[in-house]
């Protein structure tokens, strides 16, 4: 199944509280459930302005209508085409 990367502009989210991204937390974990099996909330990352979130899901359409039942802004979505680590630099 597809792993997408959301990119959320939300002004302030480095200062929100423990219990605000609980919160947040809770509120997508809802909608979620709501939605079913076929996507999932792998993590998110939250920076001064913005929170990047990766997901995997069907299609990019399930990601925008967890994002629209959640109230959440998405931004931009985009589709995770490879996955590199330090590990990709070896030879084998």
């Amino acid at each position: 199944m597809p792993k997408y990367v959301i990119e959320r502009e939300i002004p302030g989210a480095g200062n929100l509280s423990d219990e605000e991204l609980q919160g947040i937390s809770q509120t997508s974990c809802n909608v979620l459930n709501d939605l079913g099996p076929q996507i999932q909330w792998v993590q998110s990352q939250v920076t001064d302005d913005k929170i990047y979130c990766t997901y995997i899901a069907p299609n990019e359409e399930m990601i925008r209508k967890h994002a629209e039942q959640g109230g959440f802004p998405a931004n931009k979505v985009s589709e995770v085409r490879s996955v590199i680590d330090p590990t990709t630099a070896e030879v084998s």
